[in-house]
């Protein structure tokens, strides 16, 4: 088979799954976003406590989201992690947009261009110190915390809501937060 041929058809099958990708719903079924949600108080750092594993983020520990605003009043996402095998920071850069309302936890995410998905905080306690986060399905959620850690009872709490919606907590990776990166110190210091 000509090469050139095998180059175009690969790229228009993934054109096609990153297509019907981008149309499934952003939220899982039984799933909803927060309401009266303040992008001001969510800004700054979050520690990843847990997550489903997946490409993107796989042999990842120490893992962080930074948010900030940008001029048009979406959020920049800088998400780093130290990678366990490579032994070394990895990083990456993203923007997330509302879907709705600016006061609805119903964002989505996008590190690659034009193809978003979906991100959808749907708990969030009332200091803004610990959230949980639904992807498009129910193969992506997230437990965050301000700090390297998460109450127990959080914790539980956070456990029973996503099993309710329909995931299965066995799944979860639960974070290591072992490694002191100076460069992310000194990158928030920057946003600010």
């Amino acid at each position: 088979m000509n090469l050139h041929l095998l180059y175009r058809i690969s790229f228009f099958a993934m054109l096609s799954f990153l297509f019907v990708s981008c149309k499934t719903n952003p939220i899982p079924e039984k799933a909803k976003a927060v309401e009266n949600f303040d992008v001001n108080r969510y800004l700054g750092t979050w520690y990843e406590i847990a997550r489903f594993d997946f490409y993107f983020e796989k042999d990842l520990n120490n893992t962080t989201a930074q948010y900030s605003l940008d001029e048009k009043g979406n959020l920049k996402v800088l998400n780093r992690g130290f990678h366990v095998k490579d032994k070394e920071w990895k990083q990456a850069e993203g923007i997330a947009k509302f879907r709705g309302e600016p006061n609805v936890g119903a964002l989505k995410v996008s590190f690659f261009g034009p193809f978003y998905s979906g991100y959808n905080v749907i708990a969030l306690d009332s200091a803004y110190q610990y959230a949980l986060v639904a992807g498009k399905n129910l193969d992506y959620v997230w437990i965050l915390s301000r700090e390297k850690s998460i109450p127990e009872d959080i914790k539980q709490q956070y456990l029973t809501l996503a099993k309710e919606i329909g995931y299965d907590v066995s799944r979860f990776i639960w974070v290591e937060h072992d490694q002191n990166d100076s460069s992310s110190v000194k990158q928030e210091e920057q946003a600010k």
